[in-house]
């Protein structure tokens, strides 16, 4: 180990690939927010949700605040792997780090939100992860309070790519328009061409705080778990 973490390479080392959205969030009744109206984030709250999830062994730091339309930021080295962000807007919870990411071998967001839906069963949770490295690998999930799951990963465009449960009764339980659903081609594209991070975005509605410019994240250093480091180092670098 190196610098009181499970990585086994340099903290200098250049980083292979970046991600796109690599985020879940817990949204908590009610449902019906508008992420124009949350209040600040808390940062003692955002370190707590941080510390919770799966993948983070402990926070080591607060770097601080940040925009959230600056999240996920560019990552260079090693070093920048243990950087994560997560915001507490009231009854609206929310991650993102490098560790969501994955290439076909395992599930996180899914394991994520397995551990998130016991902690906070009535919940709506939703997950996207998107990891480009020569090729894109995609995650992204919707789970309602009453149980209805949707889960979907692969490699957008290709074969194998798994999808469980039906988005058609995720839309349905959430209220969202047939149109929004036939503009992502659910009824007429094969499901590795369909972009089910923007079904997951949906999912949030008006209350998704990504990308937003008024909404403030703290940005953290971690000790990421020996499973997720080890996964980070198979994804991130060409050879460990």
């Amino acid at each position: 180990m190196t610098d009181d973490s499970f990585w086994t390479l340099p903290p200098d080392r250049v980083v292979r690939g970046s991600m796109g959205h690599c985020d879940i969030t817990v949204l908590l009744p009610p449902f019906d927010v508008d992420a124009r109206t949350l209040p600040v984030n808390d940062p003692v709250r955002a370190a707590e949700f941080a510390a919770s999830l799966g993948a983070v062994d402990e926070v080591v730091e607060e770097i601080g605040p940040r925009p959230v339309i600056e999240v996920p930021p560019y990552t260079d080295t090693r070093a920048d792997l243990d950087i994560v962000h997560a915001g507490a807007w009231g009854h609206v919870l929310g991650f993102s780090g490098p560790a969501l990411a994955d290439n076909g071998n395992d599930t996180p967001v899914l394991s994520e939100a397995r551990r998130l839906r016991e902690r906070h069963p009535d919940a709506r949770i939703v997950g996207r992860a998107h990891f480009h490295g020569g090729a894109d690998h995609t995650e992204d999930l919707v789970w309602l309070p009453d149980g209805a799951l949707f889960h979907a990963t692969g490699w957008p465009g290709d074969d194998p790519f798994e999808v469980t449960g039906d988005p058609a009764v995720i839309a349905a339980a959430l209220g969202i328009p047939v149109e929004a659903l036939e503009e992502l081609g659910l009824d007429e594209e094969d499901p590795a061409d369909i972009e089910w991070s923007a079904f997951a975005a949906l999912a949030l509605g008006k209350a998704d705080p990504w990308g937003k410019k008024h909404l403030g994240i703290t940005a953290f250093r971690v000790r990421h778990s020996e499973s997720a480091t080890s996964r980070m180092e198979e994804l991130y670098f060409v050879d460990g």
